[in-house]
């Protein structure tokens, strides 16, 4: 780490803060989503930050199964977002992922997410971050076919 000049204090480096989502997709039945129980509330794709040591892939399957539940395996990069401007509280940069959920899933909300349902894509409620846009790229990749092989039976 580079050093201030003048104590000679240690300066952390000013970095994004890695991150991951996933969308957890059901043909039927939508996208699982939780309420969030710390700031900012509201809706969101289940995820969190990645910890030290840890692979995003192996960071999503924690978040997913923390606050839902439910255990994914097979995992799809659908992309990576990093405005500046997507975490109110700061920079991150989020890995997002798509799995889908099978069909005998039943999501409930746990560690920081009040509770955890499915929402038909049609008839999603306010969602916090840059959630919506994320859904959005999702649902074009998934009219385009991207994601036949994942959504199979």
């Amino acid at each position: 780490m580079p050093a201030c000049p003048y104590c000679g204090r240690e300066i952390p480096p000013r970095n994004p803060y890695p991150t991951v989502d996933v969308v957890l997709y059901h043909p039927e039945r939508g996208v699982v989503l939780v309420e969030r129980a710390n700031p900012p509330h509201g809706w969101a794709l289940p995820g969190g930050f990645v910890d030290y040591g840890e692979s995003v892939e192996t960071a999503a399957r924690r978040e997913v199964l923390e606050e839902t539940g439910i255990e994914v395996q097979g995992l799809v990069l659908l992309g990576v977002y990093s405005d500046p401007g997507r975490d109110p509280r700061f920079h991150t940069m989020s890995t997002v992922f798509v799995a889908r959920v099978s069909d005998h899933a039943s999501p409930r909300g746990g560690d920081d997410a009040r509770c955890a349902r499915f929402f038909p894509l049609q008839a999603l409620p306010p969602l916090a971050f840059d959630h919506r846009q994320i859904l959005e790229d999702f649902v074009r990749h998934l009219e385009q076919g991207a994601y036949d092989a994942l959504t199979a039976a």
